[in-house]
């Protein structure tokens, strides 16, 4: 099966190269090889390639930067999947489109369905809702949408944490955002499983419990501490969202419902803890490397 990967040098990219498995031909293509804001070369790269299926892990992420940046945000968010479903209606082949928990208000106060329309808060929400409707319009497309993504390499929050408590004595983290903490190494294995899903769908995948940011952030310092990444970390402080006010506006409560993409994919959650420290050993084993 062959299968075209886009945003290859990103976070989740890594992840699901290094997780191929096997009767794979993947062919990852990084920012340097693709720009995903020009929708014409997404549509050229679909006809040279031919894929059975294109994983859209490419994104613009810059939540607040989206806020002065729409244009570019929906070019890369919105109008490259439009380019991929259209090209792939043409040539053939399926779209599994890596979406969002931004896509949703987060003011319902309970975990969001697969089956709920998205209210986006801000630019960023707005275009990856967007390209949703434009992955689903081609047939068999899949949506599969999680939620604060982090990994052993890249940039994320975890990585800046563990930056952020080695230079400070003291850190305010926001304690009124609540959602969940998703590895790269759970939702690569639940992407690859994805591709084996009939028809087209929206799925949820996260890993299992809920956090505040700063609950992620504690453990992050108990964790790593244990683990020997730091030797005293920062105090951390809980915050409100007033307390830190960014340019976009973010949900307050983001969980995403699993239950029916755990059940079809069949494959157990891991708690976001254990997803942690999974990351944090590697993390260590990085740094412990020559090369690293």
């Amino acid at each position: 099966m062959k299968v075209l990967l886009t945003g290859a040098s990103g976070q989740l990219g890594q992840a699901l190269i290094a997780s191929c498995p096997p009767g794979v031909e993947l062919i990852a293509l990084r920012r340097q090889d693709l720009d995903l804001a020009d929708a014409e070369a997404c549509r050229r790269v679909v006809a040279q390639h031919r894929p059975a299926w294109l994983l859209n892990a490419g994104a613009y992420t810059a939540v607040d930067r989206a806020e002065s940046e729409p244009e570019l945000a929906h070019a890369v968010n919105a109008a490259a999947p439009q380019a991929f479903a259209e090209a792939l209606a043409d040539q053939g082949g399926r779209l599994l489109q890596i979406s969002t928990d931004f896509v949703f208000s987060g003011q319902q106060g309970s975990p969001y369905r697969p089956d709920q329309t998205p209210e986006p808060l801000g630019v960023y929400g707005a275009t990856k809702a967007a390209g949703e409707a434009a992955a689903l319009r081609l047939p068999g497309s899949i949506v599969l949408r999680t939620s604060w993504v982090y990994g052993p390499v890249g940039s994320n929050f975890c990585r800046t944490m563990l930056r952020l408590m080695g230079e400070r004595e003291q850190l305010g983290v926001v304690a009124d955002q609540v959602g969940c903490p998703t590895s790269t190494i759970t939702l690569a294995e639940a992407c690859w499983r994805a591709l084996h899903v009939e028809g087209s769908r929206f799925l949820h995948w996260s890993d299992a419990g809920a956090a505040s940011w700063y609950d992620f952030a504690v453990a992050i310092a108990e964790l790593s501490q244990a683990l020997g990444l730091l030797a005293s970390p920062a105090r951390i402080q809980p915050i409100t969202t007033a307390d830190y006010p960014t340019p976009a506006r973010r949900p307050g409560y983001s969980l995403l419902d699993c239950t029916a993409t755990r059940a079809l994919l069949d494959l157990e959650p891991l708690h976001w803890r254990s997803a942690l420290t999974q990351v944090l050993r590697r993390i260590a084993s990085l740094e412990a490397s020559p090369s690293f």
